[in-house]
């Protein structure tokens, strides 16, 4: 199992200026395209031999 910091995905935002609430809100959002695009980079072989 992949787990995503989301504190540090929220401090990101805040340091580029994204406020906290709105991270919140684009968070489960963002973290879906991260899982399908990982899944599908897994599924095509394009990870190997690299730590994940």
């Amino acid at each position: 199992m992949i787990g995503w910091d989301f504190g540090a995905a929220l401090a990101l935002g805040g340091a580029l200026g994204v406020p906290a609430l709105v991270m919140a809100e684009l968070l489960p959002a963002l973290e879906a395209v991260m899982v399908t695009k990982l899944n599908a980079q897994l599924a095509s072989g394009g990870l190997e031999g690299r730590d994940i």
